[in-house]
């Protein structure tokens, strides 16, 4: 049964193009929520789910009468099961581009997005479809805290169900994953070494990628392990956040720092379980530092603006999170502390005086303080819940 948790600024992204193009594909992993916001979204349309095996055999052996027995409009679930369905969606909306009439979703984003390129190019919106937001889960769970988020955040079944042991989900959904969808992708051969692949590659959420370390520490190839990142970035796992630099500030690191889209399962694979293990364990900083970026950039994804996210880092000076707007720029640094004091911003002090104070509009401590307030002159500590400015 798909669970349902409002999420009001993405649905009104999903019904504004929905009501503009012919054909809207909704991808991203699985479990964060997908069909259950379309099905509610649009409670009129016809849906289909190829996920079972009798229906996509069917729409691969003859796409045309699967689509005359399921007019439009028409919801499609896990289509990228179908690749042969894909030239018939092509042919039915050169002939008739009403809006709405074909809405599209699935969770093998790498295979999805090669038919929807070859086939729907020009015909097609996609948009990407990440975990909820943190605001999100506390408007359905208003008792959780920030515990509660890193274990449990961004998928809508882990939310809606705070008795279920989430532990245990999220260990099922990374053998779900790893067998079903990217070993079968990448044809992996030893599924041991993916294993301890993704386990290292959790271990080192929020630092820099060293390809060649990881490479040694798992005991593989070099290239394997760009292969195996690529597949992850593609699938919408693993996010690769670039440095920021300008003319008048030298770029001094080249490596992207490497996050996961989804913090609860970092935590699950870094065998972090329960409230006290994350409480004593070293990685909470970085855990929590995984969880201020993926609340940025779901922000920034919902509001469909030209911001771009970096992070900064010279000899000498660092800020986790640097999101340009046209030049004008943001500053931002993760802190768990719930009162954050003066020595906390002396980095983004650093970095304002490095970048230049005359394009800096913003900088501030993303931390768990209840209200907003200054710490020095040009930084302030905000509770991670504001939107970002």
């Amino acid at each position: 049964m798909d669970v349902w948790i409002d999420r009001p600024e993405l649905a009104q992204l999903i019904a504004a193009r929905v009501a503009e193009r012919p054909v809207v594909v909704l991808t991203g992993i699985r479990q964060v929520g997908k069909s259950a916001l379309l099905r509610h979204l649009f409670p009129t349309h016809r849906y289909l789910t190829l996920d079972l095996p009798s229906l996509a055999e069917a729409a691969e052996r003859d796409p045309e009468q699967l689509l005359r027995e399921h007019p439009t409009p028409l919801l499609i679930d896990e289509v990228q099961y179908a690749p042969a369905l894909f030239r018939h969606l092509k042919r039915s909306v050169d002939a008739d581009r009403t809006p709405g009439r074909f809405v599209l979703s699935g969770s093998q984003k790498f295979v999805l997005m090669r038919e929807v390129s070859e086939s729907l190019a020009g015909r097609a919106s996609v948009i990407e479809i990440e975990g909820l937001r943190g605001v999100e889960a506390l408007a359905a769970q208003p008792q959780f805290d920030e515990c509660d988020l890193l274990l449990r955040h961004g998928f809508p079944e882990l939310i809606a169900n705070p008795r279920l042991d989430a532990a245990a989900w999220l260990r099922d959904y990374t053998v779900t994953y790893l067998e079903r969808d990217l070993r079968a992708i990448l044809n992996v051969s030893s599924l041991r070494d993916f294993e301890r692949f993704l386990r290292l590659l959790a271990l080192r959420g929020g630092g820099l990628l060293n390809q060649s370390e990881l490479a040694r520490d798992v005991g593989i190839a070099v290239s394997t392990v760009g292969q195996w990142l690529s597949a992850l970035t593609t699938a919408g796992l693993v996010v690769l956040l670039e440095p920021w630099f300008s003319n008048r500030a030298k770029r001094l690191v080249k490596s992207p720092k490497v996050y996961f889209t989804e913090v609860s399962l970092q935590a699950s694979l870094c065998g972090i379980a329960t409230r006290e293990e994350l409480l004593r364990s070293p990685l909470l900083g970085a855990l929590w530092e995984t969880f201020v970026f993926g609340e940025l950039r779901r922000a920034q994804q919902q509001q469909q603006g030209s911001s771009r996210i970096f992070f900064y880092r010279d000899n000498a000076r660092e800020a986790d999170f640097l999101i340009d707007r046209g030049g004008r720029i943001s500053l931002f640094d993760a802190k768990w502390n719930e009162q954050p004091d003066r020595a906390a911003a002396r980095a983004l002090e650093g970095v304002i005086d490095r970048v230049g104070a005359d394009v800096v509009d913003h900088a501030a401590l993303l931390c768990r303080a209840a209200n907003r307030y200054p710490i020095s002159e040009r930084v302030v500590a905000q509770p991670w819940r504001l939107q970002p400015q």
